[in-house]
């Protein structure tokens, strides 16, 4: 079964959200400098590249990342190929075979972006749209994943899309490249660091062909 890593690599390079901590990686001990190991530090955000966000992020009495169902975290996902659609709105997925799927993934143009190596942040990705987090809510997803930085459209407030999911129970996968994926349904591993009381954390995701 053919494996396809849907992780951005994490670098101090790395596209981050605005005012969200950089990345730092610090090599603090080296064999090359006569240390009997290589140790590394790491400093970043919670929401660092590909990352999974917990209902506590954005709702205060929302599970915590240490506390999810691992099961909804891993089976059976179905990615949604948009093409070049620029928003993940109702026009796009009111025909779709959303019903009834516990995990969808939305395939978008962003990720080309990561395809082509950006290191650039950008306002102008694809996001899911208020209405269309509300849709989602309402047909039995459990976790919804997109290929930018956020399930929702930058600058939006009162952050509708994120309450429309986080609120009721719905885990957000994001940060996702899926350039290399084509639609269809795959078995999702996607599993966060058990951070005590974390708001999200940076997780290794995987799509992995089903047979």
């Amino acid at each position: 079964m053919k494996i396809f890593d849907i992780s951005l690599t994490i670098s101090e390079s790395m596209v981050v959200w605005p005012g969200d901590p950089k990345v730092a990686i610090n090599r603090k001990r080296r064999i090359s400098a006569g240390d009997s190991c290589n140790v590394t530090q790491l400093e970043m955000g919670s929401h660092t590249g590909t990352h999974i966000d917990a209902p506590y992020h954005f709702e205060e009495d929302g599970a915590k990342i240490d506390r999810l169902d691992l099961n909804t975290l891993v089976g059976k996902a179905y990615v949604f190929d948009l093409g070049d659609a620029n928003e993940i709105g109702m026009d796009q997925i009111k025909n779709l075979d959303i019903g009834g799927r516990e995990r969808v993934i939305f395939k978008t143009s962003n990720s080309e972006r990561w395809k082509s190596g950006e290191q650039t942040f950008t306002k102008e990705y694809a996001a899911v749209s208020s209405e269309a987090a509300r849709f989602i809510a309402g047909r039995g997803v459990k976790l919804v994943g997109v290929d930018y930085l956020s399930v929702e459209k930058y600058g939006s407030k009162p952050h509708d899309t994120h309450h429309a999911l986080l609120g009721n129970g719905i885990i957000a996968l994001e940060g996702l490249n899926l350039a290399d994926v084509a639609q269809g349904e795959y078995e999702l591993i996607a599993l966060p660091l058990k951070i005590k009381d974390g708001d999200g954390s940076p997780a290794r995701a995987v799509l992995r062909e089903l047979t």
